[in-house]
C-alpha cells in the first residue's frame, strides 16, 4: 500500500514543515513514512530534521545528467525516510522540477504514507506539483480569516485536480473556540474533517531553535500530543502500489498554476 499526501498551506508561516515531520513521526509508530521536501526554491526540511550536512539532496535527483539513485537522498533519521532539499542556489537552477514525477513514482515502491512538504503558495508551475501529484492534500492553516481564506484557494486548486482534502491542520492555536468560529466567519467550510488544533507552543519554537523535530525535543509537549492525534485521525487509503507509481508517472503537470 502506498498513499501520497501533498502538506500545504496558503501562506507562509503557518507551520507547515513543522508539521509536515510531525505528522510523518506520529504515523510512523504505525506505517513506513518517507517525507519529501518538495519546496525546491526555500528548503527547510533539513535544518527541522537535523540534516543540514547532507551531501545528496532532491536537487541533486531533479537534474538531467544525475549520477544519483534515488536512494542516494534518502535519509533514515527519527524512525522515517527523509529526502531533504538542498539550499544552494545554483542547484535550485539547474533542477527541473518536473523531475519529482519519476523521483515519488521511486519512492513510493519502498513507503506506506509519502508526504511531500510543499512550498506555501501556488505562484509557480513547481509550486502546484505536489498538489497535483497527491492522492490527497493536508490543509495547513490558523484560525485567522486570511490563512483561513488561503487555505481555502488551496482547497480549490486541489479540487480542480481531483485532488482531495483528508483533513485541516489548525496551528498556532491560542484559543480552541476560536477555529470553529473563524470558519464559520470564512463563509464556508473545509471539505475535509479537522485532524487536530495544534496549540501555540513554546516547546515548537524551541525545537526549531535547536534543530531537532518536536516529538523528538518535547514528546510530552501539548503540541506534540495534539499532532499524534491528528496521525490517528487521519484515514490511511490502502492502494496497490504498482497503480500509484504508474499515476504519478502519468500526472498532467500545469504549465501555469
Amino acid at each position: 500500500m502506498v498513499e501520497a499526501f501533498a502538506v500545504a498551506s496558503g501562506k507562509g508561516g503557518t507551520g507547515k514543515t513543522t508539521s509536515t515531520l510531525a505528522l510523518g513521526m506520529a504515523l510512523a509508530v504505525d506505517h513506513d513514512v518517507t517525507i519529501v521536501d518538495a519546496d525546491t526554491g526555500m528548503a527547510n526540511l533539513l535544518f527541522h530534521a537535523g540534516l543540514a550536512d547532507v551531501d545528496v539532496t532532491l536537487h541533486d535527483l531533479l537534474v538531467a545528467d544525475t549520477d544519483h539513485a534515488v536512494e542516494d537522498a534518502v535519509y533514515r533519521r527519527h524512525g522515517l525516510n527523509v529526502v531533504p532539499c538542498g539550499t544552494d542556489l545554483g542547484a535550485f537552477r539547474r533542477a527541473d522540477p518536473s523531475r519529482l514525477q519519476d523521483v515519488v513514482a521511486d519512492l513510493a515502491r519502498d513507503t506506506d504514507v509519502l508526504l511531500l512538504d510543499s512550498p506555501a503558495t501556488l505562484a509557480s508551475r513547481s509550486a502546484v506539483l505536489p498538489i497535483v501529484l497527491a492522492d490527497r492534500v493536508v490543509l495547513v492553516t490558523q484560525p485567522t480569516i486570511p490563512a483561513v481564506s488561503d487555505g481555502l484557494k488551496v482547497q480549490e486548486y486541489a479540487a480542480s485536480y481531483r485532488t482531495d482534502v483528508a483533513g485541516v491542520l489548525f496551528n498556532k492555536v491560542h484559543d480552541p473556540d476560536a477555529v470553529d468560529a473563524v470558519v464559520e466567519r470564512a463563509g464556508t467550510y473545509f471539505d475535509g474533517p479537522t485532524l487536530a488544533s495544534i496549540p501555540d507552543d513554546d516547546a515548537a519554537r524551541a525545537a526549531r531553535r535547536a534543530g531537532e523535530p518536536l516529538l523528538t525535543h518535547a514528546p510530552d509537549s501539548p503540541a506534540a500530543d495534539a499532532y499524534r492525534t491528528a496521525a490517528a485521525t487521519l484515514e490511511i487509503h490502502d492502494q496497490p502500489v504498482d497503480d500509484v507509481a504508474e499515476r504519478f508517472r502519468r500526472a498532467v503537470i500545469p504549465d501555469q498554476p
